[in-house]
């Protein structure tokens, strides 16, 4: 009720998933009882991943639905403008120079003009090199935004479905890690008590903000609350100066509603009476103030909210249960399914089921719930053919310039599609009408979780999926692929085409039909390409001419929904005139990547090795042994077992440690011999490269140009070396733009009769991008234990 009676909007800025305070966050939508919104520039698609493999848009969908379980448990909103986190950038510049300026300033001022927020804080300053590139420019173009999101001039082409709208103040949520911010003197700035109890809840904004921050589970954020006094600052950038507090000055929005004092008076009468004992006694009163709210006439979207508001504690405080169910997940266009709505309402009001509909259904209903007895309804309805599958919005076209391709406007700022399939109620209480939808749910019991609800999805009717998205056309590997082709409810009549190339330059071996999974199961064999890369398709096209060219994928963990998205049926082509001994390589897993499915596809013998199995003399079956990004963060076995690698090594083999995060380190002795972690990194990943070529690693087997350093992706590497011992030799040097020269990028070391290589370049990004540069370098390295 207090967040019902309460109209100010906060609107928080930054650039990624984490980066938001969530301390702050808690105190203004539980303490202030305000509608925050967090603006994420990004989704966090260049990060690395802590739990899984998944990276790129893969980890970008996951830290979007880990944003919304984080504004779930601190009481926020989430929005996202159109840009994709590349990765890290040093300063503005660089940002801007991936990202189109103008396009996201316009992001940002039409999330401005939908959300209408009274003030807007920063979390970064504008300051250049004091954070992250990306961080900064989120505060450039908050400032700009915000002096121009009330002028119909700009961005005009916005107010077919928006309105100018002015902000009253910019702050910035000035730093105060490592210790107490001291405000200067000539500064306006206002102090939040972050730290405080909130009795109603029953715990700390602290406490709140900390079971926020755990759930961003795939950066390793899992958080422990501080306990007892904490502030917060603000400081003021822009705007109206204010004497005492940020809101000084802010009519309430229900001054703007023609019977805004009448509604206001009986949300306060709703709040001074309310029965917390008997709590369905104050629904007469909350339908008086629905009865005031729906005589308005007033069409403001924060008023519609609030409409909705109050809809839903009616129905809370009478303590009614209703859901949309389907017994299955997934489901494809032209099927005929069946669901069930179910309405229950404990209480002794009676309330009027009229009828249900949506897009797809228009039931008459007519049926009254109360005291505690279910009303049932089967609901049977066929999806179109033409109706459209369960892509997230931001993936249906290709990225633009590190910008997604977002077609409607609309779609910039909310977090993700609306449901596939939803449910409109129209119900009946005391007279009164109200509306509600509900989301198709897929519900089942888990034997160890109970009840799970997840989303319903829709797929293509036929999926064609690929074993690899990497064949090389490598002496010594087999450049062969597995096809599958999945109808989802009987065999279509067509043929298997591979788009790209002629039918002279592949063949297909064998096509198998699985009569019980109804798939056909096709082996193909590439014989040539007429280039070094080219990306082919692989299109099943039926006899009826409807063409088939996605494959389904799914990112399933338990703290998210489940999440399906679709990307197009194809493969890279690498053509490549290189030496791999197709030797044995065993593979320790750090945090997860997609490395050895590379190396098992370039024709080497890749064995994973179990933390059981971290034994000098189980190691020793491997000429070359790699382990894993991040696996001395998150492997306590590996870093317990250092003294068994370093036997393997000093008694012939081949070792390469892929990067390590500087903390948190399982252990400081990852090498023969000392060196540390740092935070260098080089960023932009058409930087120039200073190499020995005759360094072994460079020369052989196969002899590493200038050239095999073009066409990177993303970065050059990260989380560089320093401080090591002389013991070592640096082939690399990088350097971003204007930046000093880093030679930390690899160690390479003889130690006994073997050798040693620790390396913070990202292999785990180019060798899954089919980089041949890099996959060169890659092999050479794993060819130096050719000779064990």
């Amino acid at each position: 009720m207090l967040k019902l009676k309460e109209t100010k909007r906060i609107l928080f800025v930054a650039a990624h998933p984490d980066d938001e305070n969530t301390r702050l966050i808690s105190y203004l939508a539980n303490g202030e009882h305000a509608q925050v919104a967090y603006l994420s520039l990004t989704r966090g698609d260049g990060g690395q991943n802590l739990i899984g493999k998944e990276l790129g848009i893969e980890l970008g969908m996951i830290r979007t639905h880990e944003l919304l379980k984080a504004r779930e448990t601190d009481g926020g909103r989430q929005f996202f403008s159109r840009a994709l986190d590349f990765g890290f950038s040093k300063n503005p510049d660089e940002t801007l120079n991936n990202w189109e300026k103008e396009k996201l300033l316009s992001d940002v001022v039409w999330i401005i003009r939908n959300f209408q927020p009274d003030i807007i804080i920063n979390r970064f300053n504008t300051i250049p090199g004091t954070t992250h590139g990306h961080h900064t420019t989120s505060a450039i173009l908050s400032s700009e935004a915000f002096d121009i999101s009330a002028d119909p001039n700009v961005f005009s082409e916005q107010l077919i479905y928006t309105n100018p709208w002015k902000v009253k103040r910019l702050f910035w949520n000035a730093y105060n890690w490592g210790g107490q911010y001291e405000p200067k003197d000539e500064m306006n700035y206002h102090i939040f008590p972050v730290g405080d109890y909130n009795p109603l809840l029953g715990t700390t904004y602290s406490q709140i903000a900390a079971d926020s921050r755990t759930m961003h589970k795939s950066q390793g954020f899992g958080s422990t609350s501080q306990i007892g006094f904490g502030q917060d600052f603000i400081e003021q950038i822009k705007g109206d100066r204010f004497d005492n507090n940020p809101f000084e000055g802010i009519e309430s929005r229900w001054k703007r509603v023609p019977n805004g004092q009448l509604i206001v008076s009986a949300i306060d009468k709703a709040i001074q009476s309310f029965d917390f004992i008997d709590v369905e006694q104050n629904v007469n009163t909350f339908l008086s103030i629905k009865k005031l709210m729906d005589v308005s006439g007033f069409e403001e979207l924060w008023f519609k909210e609030k409409q909705e508001f109050i809809n839903q504690l009616i129905l809370d405080v009478l303590g009614v249960k209703t859901e949309f169910n389907i017994r299955k997940e997934i489901a494809y266009a032209g099927e005929s399914v069946e669901s069930e709505m179910i309405f229950n309402n404990p209480s002794a009001l009676p309330i009027k089921i009229n009828h249900v509909k949506n897009s797809l259904l228009n039931v008459k209903i007519d049926k009254e719930a109360v005291s505690n007895r279910p009303v049932n309804q089967s609901l049977a309805f066929s999806i179109p053919n033409d109706f459209p599958i369960s892509q997230p919005f931001w993936l249906e076209n290709p990225v633009d310039n590190s910008l997604f391709h977002i077609q409607n406007l609309k779609n910039i700022g909310p977090p993700i599609n609306k449901p596939s399939l939803s449910l409109s109620l129209d119900l009946t209480i005391e007279g009164q009408s109200l509306k509600i939808d509900l989301p198709l749910m897929y519900k089942y019991n888990d034997q160890v979780d109970g009840e799970i609800k997840q989303p319903f999805t829709i797929v293509p009717e036929v999926n064609v999926s690929l074993n690899q998205s990497l064949v090389f056309l490598v002496e010594g590997a087999k450049p062969e692929l597995t096809i599958e082709v999945t109808f989802k409810d009987k065999f279509l009549d067509g043929e298997l085409l591979l788009e790209g190339l002629t039918k002279q330059q592949y063949q297909i071996l064998t096509s198998e039909k699985d009569q019980r999974r109804k798939r056909i199961i096709y082996q193909v064999k590439i014989l040539d390409s007429d280039v070094e890369k080219q990306d082919v398709k692989a299109v099943f096209q039926a006899n009826d001419g409807r063409l088939f060219n996605q494959d389904s994928r799914r990112i399933l963990y338990k703290h998210i929904p489940n999440l399906t998205y679709f990307i197009p049926s194809k493969f890279s082509l690498i053509k490549m005139n290189i030496k791999v001994s197709g030797q044995k390589v065993g593979y320790i897993v750090g945090a997860g990547d997609d490395v050895p499915d590379v190396l098992k596809n370039i024709g080497y013998d890749v064995n994973f090795i179990e933390n059981g199995d971290i034994q000098k003399d189980k190691l020793n079956a491997y000429k070359t042994i790699v382990i894993g990004i991040r696996a001395f963060n998150t492997n306590q076995n590996l870093a317990n077992n250092v003294d068994q690698l370093m036997e393997y090594v000093k008694g012939g083999g081949n070792l390469i440690v892929q990067y390590n995060t500087s903390s948190p380190l399982l252990t400081r002795d990852l090498g023969p011999y000392p060196f540390s972690i740092s935070r260098d990194r080089v960023t932009v990943e058409g930087s120039p490269v200073e190499a020995d070529f005759n360094h072994p690693v460079l020369s052989y087997p196969n002899q590493i140009s200038s050239q095999d350093f073009d066409g990177w992706v993303q970065e050059r590497g990260l989380y560089f070396t320093t401080n090591w011992d002389s013991k070592y030799t640096t082939p690399f040097i990088m350097q971003d733009p204007g930046e000093k020269e880093s030679a930390g990028s690899l160690l390479f070391t003889q130690y006994g009769k073997g050798t040693f290589t620790y390396s913070g370049i990202s292999w785990f990004r180019q060798l899954p991008a089919g980089v041949p540069g890099a996959i060169k370098i890659f092999v050479n390295l794993i060819e130096q234990g050719d000779g064990r």
